[in-house]
Parts: C-alpha cells; sequence; structure tokens
C-alpha cells in the first residue's frame, strides 16, 4: 500500500503566515507540520510516500529529502498548473501502483490507519472515504450514508435546509487503482465535486469510514492556533510533544517563569522576569525583560519588546513587538513590526 499527500496549496487561507513558507512545513509546535501525517502512515505501516506539490515546492523538498532520515521513501510530483485534488492524484499515476491512501495537506487527526483500511477491504470498497462529525458541517463537504457505510451523496457547501446529518469529508480516503481511470489527464478535477460523484454514477462501491476522535483543519490562523494548543494539552493522543529543558539563567538575573505546558526552543533568548504560558516558542525567538506570552505561537527569530503582553496570537518569523505594546487575538506575517506602545 501507497500514500499520496496533497501539499500543492497556496495556503492563501492561512495567509500571511504561508506568504513565504509552504504550508506543509508550518511548524505545530516546532515541528513542520507534515511530519505528524508521516508519522500516521508510518504506523501503519506504509513507508512508500508520495508529495504532491506545487506552491514552493523546493523548500518541503529540502526539509523532507527522500524520506530516509526518517524511515520513509519519498518522492515528489510537482503540478506546473493547479490541478484541483483529483487532478493532483492523477497526476502522479507514474508513482501510484497499488491501492493508495491520500491525505489532504492540511488535517491532523490521530486516526487508527489499519482500522481504515482493514474497513475498505471488508467491504471490497473502491473508494473508502474517511467522515467526521463537526458542529457547523455548512462550511464543509456534508455526506450522507446508509446502513451499510455506502456513500449516498455529497453536499458541498451545504445551506441550512440540507444539513440533515453531522458528518463531512475529512480529507482522507483509500482509492483503489481504477479509480485513476475516471480522471482526466492534465485538467483540474475534483474529488468532491467531480471523482466521487462520477464514481456514485457508475455504481463503484463508495463507503464512508466514520472517525470521531482528533481531526482539525488547520488552514485558518485561528485552526492552527487552535492546533498548537490542543497538541501542549496532549489532546492529539497518537503524538507526544518533544520539550527540551530551557537553560537556567546566570545566577544574577530573575529566572522566566515557563510553564510545562509551553515549548520553547533552547536556542531562544528569554530574559528576566519573563512569564510564558501555554505557548510555542520557535528558533531564535528574544524576549525581553517582564514581558508576558500567553496562549500563543511566536515563529522562529520573533522578538518581544519589554514588558510587552502577547495573548492568543500568532506572530511569523522574524517579526519585532516594540516595547509596553499588547497584543492580542492577532495574527502578525513574517518580518512584521510594532512599534512602542501599539496595541493590536
Amino acid at each position: 500500500m501507497q500514500a499520496l499527500i496533497l501539499a500543492g496549496g497556496e495556503g492563501t487561507r492561512l495567509r500571511p503566515l504561508t506568504v513565504y513558507t509552504p504550508k506543509p512545513v508550518v511548524p505545530i509546535a516546532n515541528r513542520p507540520f507534515l511530519f505528524y501525517q508521516i508519522d500516521l502512515l508510518k504506523r501503519a505501516g506504509i513507508k512508500d510516500i508520495t508529495l504532491a506539490l506545487g506552491y514552493k515546492p523546493n523548500k518541503i523538498e529540502d526539509i523532507f529529502g527522500d524520506g530516509q532520515e526518517y524511515g520513509v521513501h519519498i518522492e515528489y510530483v510537482v503540478e506546473t498548473t493547479a490541478l484541483g485534488t483529483a487532478g493532483a492524484y492523477k497526476n502522479a499515476e507514474g508513482q501510484l501502483r497499488q491501492t493508495t491512501i491520500v491525505f489532504n495537506g492540511d488535517i491532523i487527526t490521530d486516526i487508527n490507519l489499519k482500522e481504515v483500511v482493514a474497513f475498505h477491504q471488508e467491504k471490497k470498497a473502491a473508494a473508502t472515504i474517511v467522515l467526521t462529525p463537526v458542529e457547523n458541517p455548512s462550511i464543509y463537504g456534508l455526506v450522507k450514508t446508509d446502513t451499510d457505510d455506502r456513500v449516498l451523496r455529497f453536499i458541498e457547501k451545504p445551506t441550512p435546509e440540507e444539513v440533515t446529518s453531522n458528518t463531512i469529508n475529512a480529507g482522507i480516503y483509500i482509492l483503489e487503482p481504477q479509480i485513476l481511470n475516471y480522471i482526466p489527464a492534465n485538467e483540474k478535477f475534483s474529488f468532491e465535486y467531480q471523482l466521487f460523484p462520477a464514481l456514485l454514477q457508475a455504481n463503484e462501491i463508495v463507503c464512508g469510514y466514520i472517525w470521531s476522535g482528533y481531526w482539525i483543519d488547520i488552514g485558518t490562523p485561528q485552526r492552527y492556533l487552535k492546533a498548537n494548543n490542543d497538541l501542549l494539552h496532549g489532546r492529539i493522543k497518537a503524538f507526544k510533544v518533544e520539550r527540551q529543558p530551557f537553560p537556567p539563567p546566570p545566577n544574577d538575573s530573575e529566572a522566566p517563569q515557563i510553564d510545562k505546558r509551553s515549548v520553547i526552543d533552547p536556542s531562544c533568548t528569554i530574559k528576566a522576569g519573563v512569564e510564558i504560558i501555554n505557548s510555542v516558542l520557535g528558533p531564535n525567538c528574544f524576549i525581553e525583560e517582564r514581558a508576558r506570552i500567553e496562549n500563543s505561537v511566536l515563529l522562529a527569530g520573533a522578538r518581544v519588546g519589554k514588558a510587552t503582553e502577547v495573548r492568543r496570537s500568532v506572530i511569523g518569523k522574524s517579526a519585532l513587538i516594540g516595547r509596553f505594546a499588547k497584543v492580542e487575538d492577532s495574527v502578525l506575517g513574517d518580518k512584521s513590526s510594532l512599534t512602542d506602545y501599539t496595541i493590536a
């Protein structure tokens, strides 16, 4: 069995964090996002992985290489034009020889893929779609199934009147090789709007596997921040956060207060009297005296001035926040700059 991760999008919903950094390598708890999907695949015994890329592919390839360092084999397929979700799958046809698990490149979950594969095989399905219940299905793709788990129909972005269940397309599929025959080559083609309805029309066996465990789409800054927070709190059961001890301060300085949940890269500089609560600080952040960072994510090289407060915010790479500022519920892009005493 093989895997394909659809990681070619520009991450426009996650901007400004993805202006310079492709979404698959935006860090979650100081680890490039795509590692979490690769970990799930490895646990299911799937080590033959293809990444379908489009936006800034070199930045992704530079991190993952051929995958040998991580115990997998990675190949790359790069789109020259946007082909849509199913079009990207078709574009990787030369690498796909077996049953394939397809992942959208913006979801983090602790799903047990071995159970999904067993379900797919038991149902003798041509395609299995992982479904997950959500509170508001109107912003996703609603999927209706019968009592035998066969998919009946798809409703993308349903109106309130069309919402009769709460199970949505979770962006994880198991597809048999013949599915590729339904997708035209070199054309923009969608799983949700075109391929799956065509499979139903052709009477292929399409099943839905309901997963009620952890699942989140990190495609917006708010959900990106939530995913970081959920990892810090241990809500994503499949992953343990690596916390490295932070070097103690000099004997003559007031030690910063860092709670046990926070993840701080040891290359950071944290001055006397700083408080860090339930937050993530990437490499080479610089936090000046008496600053307070709470429920936030600071990416590499961010700098926070003296006595500044940052709450429930995401601060981009090499961003600079001046002294005595207050930043709450904000998202700052890479290299942003806020002057002293700013309220944002």
